[in-house]
């Protein structure tokens, strides 16, 4: 994918902001232990021309418990990413990420409470987090800023316009209150910048998986209201990306009509392969924004899985959006 994009080394780097009001530009990345597969993701978006930063922080523990922080502090400049002891610092640019986290964070016993916002900032138990996840990696970046009008992009150029990302390998710590567990595993990082808001994505599968250090994959389908589709994305081989050519998603649900499993079928220029997966743990999180008069609500519900292929087996992440209209799911059972 990195024909017809530009990616320099200043790209790790926050841009100068352009005039539009939801200019955002934002580092995710998500981390899993091998051993145990606790790890989760971290996401900070500085949104500075509407004032304020996106602070989300994910984290899958045992028996099912999920800890989570959400804010929108304050920001005068896109000079950091450093929201409320969400920090992202770049110490070597393409090669060596770190992603931190000091602050309080809520444990939810029952990931259901996600569900009802209100109800769980007000009632859920709160404790100290202290999260650190170092990210090295000598694979390619995928991605970048086009180079053209014409160059088509991964989520289109009303979402994201510039985006990369990368596999890793990731060693740090997690710790909860008291409790406390290393990170030795593998995860997955981008970066991203330009408008942004999460209710244009119509409707959107995305999986994320690190093998190895030399093994992978990003598969995204991308779904317009008209009715078409898209598929993007790579297979990490070898220490190669093999762009996607084709992708299918066959999902099963639960009684939330949330995803339990896939089956994804991917084609490259080069392989046809099978993809399962398996999704562990389910954080149901949702957005919402204000169009004039109009509420437009998104599901987003993010989930820690088992992937398998070719035998292997890894952790990552499945993100499955959608628009909520008239409270129907669109995507769904899509």
């Amino acid at each position: 994918m990195n024909d017809g994009f530009r990616l320099l080394p200043s790209d790790e780097y926050p841009h100068v902001p352009d005039d539009a009001v939801n200019f955002n530009e934002s580092v995710y990345t998500n981390a899993f232990d091998a051993k145990t597969g606790i790890g989760g993701w971290m996401r900070v978006g500085n949104r500075v021309n509407e004032g304020y930063a996106e602070k989300s922080v994910v984290l899958y523990l045992p028996d099912g418990r999920i800890a989570c922080s959400f804010g929108r502090p304050a920001i005068q400049t896109n000079a950091a990413f450093d929201a409320e002891g969400l920090k992202v610092e770049i110490v070597e640019p393409f090669r060596h990420l770190r992603h931190s986290y000091r602050g309080e964070i809520m444990v939810l016993d029952d990931p259901q409470l996600l569900r009802t916002p209100e109800r769980m900032f007000a009632e859920a138990k709160r404790v100290e987090a202290d999260i650190l996840w170092d990210h090295r990696s000598t694979n390619p970046l995928h991605g970048g800023e086009p180079t053209s009008p014409e160059q088509r992009t991964m989520y289109g150029r009303d979402f994201s316009r510039g985006h990369f990302n990368q596999h890793t390998t990731v060693s740090g710590h997690i710790r909860v209150g008291d409790e406390q567990w290393p990170i030795a595993g593998h995860g997955w990082r981008d970066h991203s910048w330009g408008p942004r808001y999460w209710t244009t994505l119509f409707i959107y599968r995305l999986f994320l998986a690190t093998f190895a250090d030399n093994k992978g994959l990003m598969l995204l389908k991308i779904f317009s209201p008209d009715g078409t589709s898209r598929s993007e994305g790579a297979l990490l081989i070898d220490g190669e990306y093999d762009e996607v050519m084709d992708l299918s998603v066959v999902s099963e649900w639960d009684e939330h009509k949330d995803p339990k499993t896939a089956k994804i079928g991917v084609r490259t220029a080069t392989r046809s392969v099978l993809i399962e997966a398996e999704v562990k743990s389910l954080a149901p999180l949702r957005n919402r924004r204000k169009d004039g008069d109009t509420t437009l609500v998104s599901r987003i519900a993010e989930g820690i899985t088992r992937f398998r292929w070719d035998g292997e087996e890894a952790w990552g992440m499945s993100e499955y959006i959608e628009r909520i209209e008239d409270g129907r799911l669109i995507g769904w059972p899509i």
